[in-house]
């Protein structure tokens, strides 16, 4: 089945078109500028080839035209007509309570998504656009959604819930929901399939870590917790996210700089992080080039990073009453040695004993513990792309 991944921000569109049943990547590309003027990079993996065009985007639907285009085009093509995709799997950040798994959207599936949109109020809207994008562009062609939040949907009442008032809850769904939730999945299946072992039995920690960072604990395959909150601010410090701080360094901040909340927001989303403790940068390859280099403050923020992820892993493995496996993925979690080997460093009272050579890797799966550590430490690379795509086929196959 060919399906075609979609990922919709605000002013840009990222897609994917898979071959499910091979799980090849035929085509992929990113839509720049929408809105604005317009501008398409596409690309096809197989023939190691690049195409790239200025194209008027007022909208999104223009957007999704000029990706069909690109994907139709005699050139830098893949397929011959529209009717050779089989379904859009659409990646959707937030779906609040309503959503435990990927759907199949009908009219009932966007009315609920036009609900999340006051707990995802900078990304839902994109989302909710680029479905519509495509039912105008390709209406006789499924969509399914899936959500960053459906996997954490299992986690247990005390996990989930904040000590504020219970109606908070009740009334106006503040919760824990936790993000990444894709990856968190696709990895800790992996995992499981790395170690030749069902699931079920296994109790996994997945740490994706970039420039937006959780750490999940799964259990029987199940989200049990996370790090990330009722917004993705939560959780480790990350590239310009504070993270979780005391609630009251907001009051005294604000008064003291004469803030109000949208301008404190603002620093706690985009000033924060290992940019605000360092003031060199947010991609942690400055930092370490930094930090080569004499910068103290460079260090101390990767240092900060390090520890934060490390205190979450041995909490998890509280929660679960032990852990069987500990997965790195994403940017930082695939490609820096350097941070994995920090962070592992210390964790030998429950289980785990790296190796130094088998760590000196990038982005590649494979196993980076010692032979004889009892508690795997795996490094696998994410495939949100993947896992949209197979629901999507999966969803839609069960539809004939």
């Amino acid at each position: 089945m060919k399906v075609l991944v979609i990922n919709a921000g605000s002013s840009s569109l990222k897609y994917q078109l898979m071959d499910t049943d091979t799980r090849d990547v035929l085509a992929k590309g990113l839509c720049e500028r929408i809105g604005i003027d317009g501008r398409l990079t596409h690309k096809v993996p197989a023939k190691d080839l690049k195409h790239e065009a200025e194209i008027p985007m007022p909208t999104h639907a223009e957007a999704i035209q000029s990706v069909l285009d690109a994907l139709m085009s005699e050139a830098h093509g893949v397929i011959r007509s529209v009717s050779e995709i089989d379904a859009v799997g659409h990646r959707v950040v937030h779906g609040g309570e309503e959503f435990a798994g990927s759907v199949f959207i009908d009219g009932a599936v966007m009315n609920a998504l036009e609900k999340c949109i006051p707990l995802a109020p900078l990304h839902n809207p994109a989302n909710i656009t680029g479905i519509r994008a495509c039912q105008k562009v390709m209406p006789s062609v499924p969509m399914v959604g899936v959500f960053d939040t459906a996997f954490h949907q299992t986690m247990p009442e005390r996990a989930y819930l904040y000590a504020l008032p219970y109606e908070y809850y009740e009334k106006d769904q503040v919760r824990r929901y936790g993000f990444h939730g894709t990856s968190h999945r696709y990895v800790s299946g992996r995992a499981a399939a790395m170690l030749g072992r069902p699931i079920e039995e296994l109790k996994i920690i997945t740490c994706h870590l970039g420039n937006g960072s959780s750490i999940a604990a799964v259990d029987g395959g199940k989200s049990v917790d996370t790090s990330m909150g009722f917004t993705p601010l939560a959780g480790l410090p990350m590239g310009t996210r504070s993270g979780d701080l005391d609630a009251g360094i907001m009051e005294y901040l604000m008064n003291k700089y004469h803030m109000d909340i949208k301008e404190m927001l603002n620093v706690l989303n985009k000033k924060s992080g290992v940019l605000g403790i360092s003031g060199v940068s947010s991609d942690f390859r400055d930092l370490d080039d930094a930090a080569a280099k004499g910068n103290c403050r460079a260090a101390l923020a990767v240092d900060v990073f390090n520890y934060n992820v490390k205190k979450l892993i041995g909490a998890y493995a509280a929660a679960m009453g032990g852990v069987d496996a500990i997965v790195f993925t994403a940017g930082v979690g695939e490609n820096a040695a350097s941070n994995r080997m920090a962070i592992a460093s210390g964790l030998e009272f429950m289980g785990v004993e790296m190796d130094e050579a088998a760590n000196n890797v990038r982005g590649k799966e494979t196993v980076i513990s010692a032979a004889g550590s009892k508690v795997k430490v795996l490094l696998i690379p994410t495939d949100e792309e993947l896992m949209i795509a197979m629901d999507t086929a999966e969803i839609v196959s069960g539809m004939k």
